[in-house]
């Protein structure tokens, strides 16, 4: 399993966004790790020395959507504040993280996250709060979004 397979899967229009950032998180610090799912590949990039997740590739039936484990997501809230209504949505619509209500009650690597969007305080789960739908409109904060995870997980 390589990486130009999983290219080939992805929408023509939306290589060149995958590829320049499969080469940005390779020059910064992170590993590329390949494994098949039910609706095609997961790619994973596992930043620095402890391996932590800082987003994956997947397809769903609405095409190709990049997760962000955004563990900082407070240093850089402003970000969230100014994307599309669509991504907002997105955040808004995911489930609470089952470890606020009972800990043990979701995997133990997750731990959620808390920020507050506009008015209102959010308890997310870490694996679905941040997962974005690939496309022109998204584009733009995906690419961002990872910079600054990425600055902030450096500092």
């Amino acid at each position: 399993m390589e990486f130009k397979d999983f290219i080939f899967e992805v929408d023509p229009l939306y290589h060149d966004f995958v590829v320049k950032l499969h080469e940005y998180l390779l020059q910064n610090n992170n590993k590329l790790k390949m494994t098949s799912a039910k609706n095609g590949y997961v790619v994973s990039y596992q930043h620095g020395k402890k391996k932590r997740v800082l987003m994956n590739f997947v397809f769903r039936k609405g095409g190709l959507v990049a997760r962000i484990y955004a563990d900082h997501i407070g240093q850089y809230i402003d970000l969230l504040e100014s994307v599309p209504d669509s991504m907002r949505k997105t955040v808004e619509k995911a489930p609470k993280c089952k470890r606020f209500e009972e800990p043990a009650g979701c995997n133990s690597k997750c731990g959620g996250y808390v920020f507050t969007l506009g008015d209102t305080q959010h308890q997310k789960c870490r694996y679905s709060c941040f997962l974005f739908v690939v496309n022109d409109e998204s584009i733009p904060f995906i690419r961002t979004m990872i910079k600054k995870e990425l600055e902030c997980r450096e500092a």
